[in-house]
């Protein structure tokens, strides 16, 4: 008898429709060659829903979310809805999202695959086998504090402001997840700050310090963000889970994402719960990338990787999440999309790397 899984499938705006097409064909192959149906319902989020709902996220969407056994994400945003105020453009669906599920848990690791070595606009030796987690928290801190806005001062100039904020619990959570994660790992957190002139950043590092007793086992080490940045390009493989504040994961992880190659390789995992009940929302970290969308030039993999992501920590199928990810492996060793292209491989567009991976799955299968 089949396990039955249902799935909320949010395609969103610029190429998110066209990685998750090539995502799909990965499930589709599941479904046929597995003990395993998942069943896929699509909504929109982003510049799209804005267009056709009124709003870049609607309730609807949000409950059928709640009710989903996990959701994938493509991406969001576009220049058409550039000139809207900050609360209604694209990005604010996907913010909501996140507040509604609560998935205060940002997962991105930051693997280099053996065939993709050469990929990096770093040295061989300082990124060959790197495998960093980088645990972001996701909805508090900057992108979230208030007050926030832009207001006129007396003498007529404009003002903007937001708030770094957080409470004492929102800090400890994201704290467990990273130790939790790092004792089935290498047993090392670095807690990401900037301490040194942020209060708020002061006491994310006396509550790293208060939960680190907690995991005795654990090296917990302190790094300002600035000279984490630093690191990062000059010893990444010094690291081994990285935790930080909101809008700083969102940088590394974009740093990071070119130890990689390209930011089309890198997935991420947003882990919540609402009420006790586990939910997750799965995404490639790249933007919407509009410059290339419908160019069959966009890389699947980020998507196929955050689905694949999805079987391990949601659906606990890590032997089938392996073998998506083998099948990856075997495709980039001749074949590559144009943003890791090589001069040893065949340069294909986004519809036929899809196709060659589903192939090699089904094949592993």
């Amino acid at each position: 008898m089949k396990k039955i899984y249902n799935i909320l499938c949010l395609s969103g705006d610029g190429i998110g429709i066209e990685v998750m097409t090539e995502t799909q064909k990965i499930i589709n192959i599941i479904n046929q060659k597995t003990n395993i149906e998942i069943k896929t319902q699509n909504a929109l989020i982003g510049g799209i829903a804005i267009d056709n709902e009124g709003s870049s996220i609607s309730e609807k969407t949000i409950n059928i979310a709640k009710n989903s056994d996990f959701v994938l994400l493509g991406a969001v945003g576009g220049p058409k809805w550039d000139n809207l105020p900050t609360n209604q453009r694209p990005e604010a669906g996907l913010l909501k999202i996140r507040k509604d599920l609560n998935l205060f848990a940002n997962l991105r690791p930051i693997i280099v695959f053996d065939e993709l070595v050469d990929s990096s606009p770093l040295k061989k030796e300082y990124i060959q086998g790197l495998n960093l987690m980088i645990v972001r928290e996701l909805v508090g801190g900057l992108y979230f504090g208030s007050p926030s806005g832009i207001d006129t001062l007396e003498n007529g100039e404009k003002y903007g402001y937001n708030t770094l904020a957080y409470k004492e619990s929102e800090v400890e959570r994201i704290l467990k997840v990273a130790f939790e994660i790092a004792k089935k790992r290498s047993g090392k957190v670095c807690s990401v700050d900037k301490a040194n002139v942020l209060s708020s950043m002061k006491l994310w590092r006396d509550t790293a310090e208060k939960i680190g007793k907690d995991y005795k086992n654990i090296e917990l080490s302190h790094m300002y963000v600035d000279a984490m940045a630093m690191e990062l390009v000059k010893c990444p493989k010094k690291y081994d889970v990285l935790v930080m504040e909101n809008m700083f994961g969102d940088i590394l992880s974009d740093l990071g994402s070119q130890l990689t190659g390209s930011i089309g390789m890198l997935a991420s995992a947003s882990l919540g719960d609402i009420d006790g009940k586990k939910t997750a929302l799965y995404e490639p970290i790249h933007g919407s990338a509009p410059d290339i969308c419908g160019k069959n030039l966009a890389n699947p993999i980020a998507m196929i990787l955050s689905f694949s992501m999805a079987l391990k920590y949601s659906l606990n199928e890590e032997n089938l999440s392996n073998k998506i990810e083998k099948s990856i492996k075997e495709c980039l060793q001749k074949h590559r999309t144009k943003d890791i292209e090589a001069e040893s491989c065949k340069t294909i567009g986004t519809k036929e790397m899809g196709d060659l991976i589903a192939k090699k799955l089904g094949e592993i299968l």
